[in-house]
Formats: C-alpha cells, structure tokens, sequence
C-alpha cells in the first residue's frame, strides 16, 4: 500500500494564503515523534507560542485518555496537535475545547471524504459505529502564560490488522474515496479555526457550540454504560450535555468516565 507523505509545501502555502487558516501561526511536520502532544507541551514553555500545530508523520508514544497509549504506523494516520494560549477564557467552560475539537473533525471528515462521522461523548469520532479518530487536551501547567494542547489522532488508512482496538475503523476501511491527507489536515485546522474563532468572540458562550455538538453526537438518546471514577457503573438513557459539556444518564451529570453504546457496534 502506498502512504505519500504529507504535502508540507501545499499545507504551509494554504495557512499562509487562507484568512481563515491564518489563525495560525506555524506548522512543523516532522518525520517521528514520541508524542506530538508532549513535543508542544514543552515549547509551551515560551510565552511567544501560541496557535502552533505540530503533525508527525509516525509517532512512537501518542497518549490518550487514562494515559493509554498507541502507535502510529509511518503516514497511516494524522497524528497532530495544536498549542493554544487561551488568555481569559472562563476556566467553567475550558471543557468544552476538546468538544469543540470533536465537531471540527467530524465536519472535515463529512465534508472531505463524505463519509457519515458524527461523535461518541464526549470527543471519540465514529463511522459505523467504530472508532476512527481520538481527541486528547492537556494544560500546560509550567507555562508563564496558561496554554493548552489539543491533540488529534485519526485512522487514515490502516488496514484490518494494523488497527489498534477491533472497534476501529480507518477512513480507508470505512470506505473513503479518496484519503489524501493533506486535505483532511487542512479541512480539520479551518474547522477548528472557524470554531474557535467564533467561540472567542462570542467571549466563551457555549450556546452555539453547544447545539451543533448535540446535532452530531450520535451518543444522545442511546442506552449506555457508563464506568465511572472509583469502579461505579451507571447504566440509563444519555439525554443531553449540560452548559459544562458533561454527559447527562437519565439526568446525573457525568463529567469522566468511559462510556460504552449498549446494543451497538460501539
């Protein structure tokens, strides 16, 4: 199977070149990385860096949620972080930024690949059913000026039995016409882009956000089980997200957890 590597010319000529992909500052694409997350994490130590994205075309230690951690085969995904300085942000709201995430790659992945993604609570993106991107936010807690990474692994083309869990899927597998991933990188940073954007200017309301999150999180109105800090298990019917983008089980607000569709793929 044939893997091109990222486009780094076309990717740095279309920030540069698009008003709405000007939001940020640089790209840096390197060949390996332990983990894009934690390269950022600690450039986050210089006041100056914000709205930095780093994409590694292989990463050997990506983290996810409760420290999990997984592989990336070389340019068989997109394993990509964005810094961010977040200045006076209501620190109520600050969970909504992972959410927010979510919605600018299901979007991209609709609108690139049209492929039907929608979201898993709070920021997994599914096809199918099965899992083909993961979001993790971390705060920079040494940096001078508070700063926050979020990063995005997405499954581009893995084959079967390259993929990390049985429950994924890859763009490839779910049966995308075309998987270039420079356009997706790109789609994905204006979406988040266009997201942030207008959430900073609407000084953090989650209003907005939080309607077009309930429109794809394919989460609300399942049965599920949720596993919740300290071993308790809660099962009931996800009704809603609150103004704080905790997940509501028959009206209990869940803010942590692992959340399991009952009688799905998922």
């Amino acid at each position: 199977m044939q893997r091109p590597p990222l486009d780094v010319d076309r990717l740095r000529r279309e920030i540069a070149e698009s008003p709405e992909l000007k939001f940020f500052t640089r790209v840096d694409v390197v060949e390996s990385t332990g983990s894009t997350n934690a390269d950022l994490v600690v450039r986050s130590a210089e006041p100056e860096v914000d709205r930095q994205v780093l994409i590694a075309e292989a990463q050997e230690a990506g983290r996810g949620r409760h420290e999990r951690t997984w592989v990336s085969p070389p340019r068989a995904q997109i394993a990509m972080s964005v810094l961010l300085r977040l200045g006076d942000i209501d620190p109520e709201v600050l969970g909504w930024l992972p959410l927010l995430t979510g919605i600018a790659v299901v979007d991209a992945i609709r609108a690139v690949t049209a492929l039907d993604a929608n979201l898993k609570w709070p920021n997994d993106v599914l096809i199918g059913g099965r899992k083909v991107a993961g979001i993790l936010a971390e705060i920079a807690t040494g940096a001078a000026t508070p700063a926050v990474v979020v990063g995005i692994g997405l499954n581009v083309s893995l084959a079967d039995a390259e993929l990390p869990v049985p429950h994924a899927t890859s763009l490839t597998l779910a049966g995308a016409p075309d998987t270039d991933r420079t356009a997706v990188v790109l789609g994905i940073l204006a979406e988040f882009a266009r997201r942030f954007t207008g959430w900073r200017d609407a000084a953090w309301d989650t209003a907005a956000l939080a309607t077009a999150y309930r429109e794809r999180c394919a989460t609300l109105g399942a049965t599920v089980r949720a596993e919740l800090p300290g071993g308790e298990v809660l099962t009931g019917v996800a009704t809603d997200v609150d103004e704080h983008g905790r997940l509501l089980i028959d009206d209990r607000a869940v803010s942590a957890g692992d959340v399991t569709h009952l009688r799905a793929e998922y």
